[in-house]
């Protein structure tokens, strides 16, 4: 008799734990729900910056293949994640970049992912649904977001993304300190009574690879979090798109800004070329006052595998010691950038980043 009771007990105890490979209910950025292993050890990350998330969360160990812009070796790869986990590189790959999936590829990896996260599914790259019957694997879309009006966006991909690796506390973590950043940057600004703020312009955004000086971002996060004013979103707000744009050349003239920040993404273009070699050699940016009077600074690039969370925060401290030296006092931009980078990506790679472009980032850009 007190075997049997052992024996029905060491059952009761064996129905009361959970199940091995048991799976809860999760709803991804579009509202799709998915049974999602309750430990996920195994995942990929499609799609433009999906990678970047997860590094941020600091699961990127749990990778088992990359999409193959991570497997290139490029003069200029101005994406800190990558910088800071060179592994990628040595990856098995599972289809193109942006998003642009191998089914097939994706079945033969061992071992096989346990969800999919996929980013940027209604502009480019394969069906997540489809992708989803094809492999049999879970398929978690997340919207990337953005720093501006998209945050709470950015926020819930963050949150969905760590809920599915078990990274909630540092998903917290992450928002905390961005949001606790973007409120320093306001309480340095805030207060510029409005005939002291500079009028500034931003040229040389890449959009899906390099651009001339005439390429720029009306909403800049930057210019918005020092509340400089950027004369791209003034024109912006009359009608143009606040995205990416492609500003006249005369309009630039026109403005004549304060200040100019020159995206060095543009320099991918060549020595003979961008928006360097432009301020460099066009007569009409040659009438610009701040070209003749040198205050034409580097700034890390904005886009980069879409948008770089960290580079934009750094470019803000940047940005706000150029237009505000007593404001910003006490910072040091690059030592600033390096611990936001640390604190993102686990390194600090300031270094490195400006090593790609030639020694120009956070400094004034020899025009003349």
């Amino acid at each position: 008799m007190k075997k049997l009771h052992i024996i029905c007990a060491i059952l009761l105890l064996l129905l009361a734990l959970p199940a091995t490979g048991s799976a809860r209910t999760l709803a991804d950025s579009n509202g799709r729900e998915n049974d999602i292993p309750d430990k996920v050890e195994h995942v990929i990350c499609s799609g433009s910056g999906c990678l970047r998330l997860l590094t941020y969360l600091g699961a990127q160990d749990r990778i088992v293949a990359v999409d193959d812009i991570e497997v290139r070796r490029r003069k200029f790869d101005a994406r800190p994640y990558a910088i800071a986990n060179p592994q990628f590189k040595k990856m098995p790959i599972f289809g193109e970049f942006r998003g642009h999936d191998n089914p097939e590829l994706i079945l033969t990896l061992e071992p096989q992912p346990q969800v999919i996260f996929k980013t940027y599914t209604s502009s480019m790259g394969y069906d997540p649904q489809e992708l989803q019957d094809k492999t049999g694997i879970p398929v978690v879309v997340l919207d990337y977001g953005n720093l501006g009006k998209a945050r709470p966006v950015l926020y819930k991909s963050l949150r969905i993304m760590a809920k599915v690796m078990g990274k909630e506390q540092r998903a917290e973590e992450i928002i905390t300190y961005i949001d606790g950043l973007i409120a320093d940057l306001s309480r340095r600004t805030g207060s510029v009574p409005g005939q002291e703020r500079s009028t500034v312009y931003l040229g040389g955004v890449a959009f899906r690879g390099p651009h001339g000086f005439q390429s720029t971002e009306p909403a800049y996060p930057p210019f918005q979090f020092v509340n400089a004013i950027n004369l791209a979103y003034e024109a912006g707000k009359a009608g143009k798109s606040l995205s990416q744009s492609d500003i006249a050349k005369e309009k630039i003239v026109e403005w004549d800004p304060d200040v100019l920040f020159l995206d060095l993404a543009t320099l991918q273009l060549g020595d003979d070329a961008g928006g360097l070699f432009e301020l460099r050699t066009d007569p009409a940016y040659r009438l610009l006052d701040a070209v003749k009077q040198g205050r034409v600074y580097g700034v890390l690039p904005y886009n980069w595998y879409t948008q770089n969370f960290g580079s934009i925060l750094a470019d803000a401290y940047f940005i706000g010691k150029v237009l505000y030296p007593d404001r910003f006092a006490d910072v040091d931009p690059a030592a600033k950038a390096d611990e936001i980078y640390t604190f993102l990506v686990g390194k600090p790679v300031f270094k490195d980043m400006d090593a790609l472009f030639h020694g120009m980032a956070f400094k004034p850009v020899p025009v003349n």
